[in-house]
């Protein structure tokens, strides 16, 4: 594909995508800089435009994202850091018990070979799921379209809850202060250069972990005050639900047909599960079951910490577990394969 093809499907995308926001705002969707474009582009794309997003454009975003996470650290969010060990094992076991009914239910009612239902089930990671695949007999478009599904319904799916249920409110708490421009483009430039490098080393989510890094360290020595501009925060987001959608470019409404259903099931199995051990945990721990629910939520890690940018909620908090959810599924993905993976 040339620069100028994949610029123009990026062009494309983002039109789409930022009519979306304008609806969805209207029609008072929750997160609706999230949830709109991701509907608007998803629909493009099933109904056959050929939709792309250039790399560059995905990674600004996720720099502004990071960095717009870790201007709400505080010193009250640090002490509620002290927390965090019990809500992290309680992520591991989530994670854990989602993975397993998934693969289980992928087998029984949608009679999914062994390999295909262990990661068509992985609740997240889907590069390095995929890159596994490749080495097997799965069927990896299904697994591709399946973990799609899976992204987008949890994008739409849990600030509905949340907001519907009463657990948070809807629309962004407009900040009193903001970053100065000089200080903003030396966060985004020394962000960046980090960013890169976590990605040469291959960390996930490099650049929205960069910016989250570089924000807190700012904010918390008190080089930087001030929160992002939203001129430049709700674009972020924007970019981001339109890149969820491109997901859907491409795929044929009987490929959508075939794989909906089991990724509607993975996608009810891990928001179970993530109820579940939120709720339990808020009986030992001080703090918001919305919160805990938007981190233990199997969806990607990006769209899960804007989400709790755009709910109001801790974005330091749900950052963190969902990149601990990624690295611990580093590990366990292959233990899965071999103990699941077997016809």
């Amino acid at each position: 594909m040339t620069d100028f093809a994949l610029w123009r499907k990026t062009v494309l995308a983002l039109v789409i995508g930022s009519v979306g926001a304008m609806v969805a705002i209207w029609i008072n969707l929750p997160a609706p800089a999230l949830t709109g474009p991701s509907i608007a582009v998803t629909v493009a794309g099933l109904l056959g435009l050929d939709l792309a997003f250039e790399t560059r454009v995905r990674d600004v975003s996720f720099l502004v994202i990071g960095l717009s996470m870790g201007t709400s650290v505080t010193p009250e969010v640090y002490q509620s850091a002290k927390q965090w060990p019990l809500s992290l094992i309680a992520i591991v076991v989530t994670v854990t018990v989602g993975f397993f009914f998934g693969q289980l239910v992928l087998k029984r009612f949608w009679k999914y070979d062994a390999k295909t239902a262990v990661l068509s089930a992985s609740p997240g990671h889907l590069s390095f799921v995929i890159g596994l695949g490749m080495d097997t007999d799965a069927d990896i478009r299904t697994v591709s379209i399946v973990q799609s599904i899976r992204v987008l319904a949890l994008t739409l799916v849990v600030p509905m809850l949340i907001v519907w249920s009463g657990m948070a409110v809807n629309g962004f708490a407009v900040p009193s202060a903001f970053m100065t421009l000089p200080w903003l483009a030396f966060s985004l430039a020394l962000a960046a250069l980090i960013g890169l490098a976590f990605k040469k080393i291959r960390i996930p989510a490099a650049f929205v972990l960069s910016g989250m890094l570089v924000s807190i360290v700012t904010h918390l020595s008190g080089l930087i005050s001030g929160h992002m501009p939203q001129w430049l925060a709700l674009p972020a987001l924007t970019i981001l639900g339109s890149m969820i959608g491109t997901r859907f470019s491409g795929v044929t409404m009987a490929e959508l047909r075939k794989a909906f259903g089991a990724g509607m099931a993975i996608t009810f199995v891990g928001i179970s599960a993530a109820l579940l051990f939120a709720g339990l945990l808020t009986l030992v721990v001080d703090l918001p079951l919305a919160q805990l629910l938007v981190a233990f939520a199997p969806g990607g890690v990006e769209a899960m910490a804007a989400m709790a940018f755009a709910l109001n909620l801790d974005p330091t908090f749900v950052a963190t577990h969902h990149i601990a959810r990624i690295f611990y599924l580093s590990f366990f993905v292959p233990l899965a394969l071999m103990w699941w993976g077997k016809d």
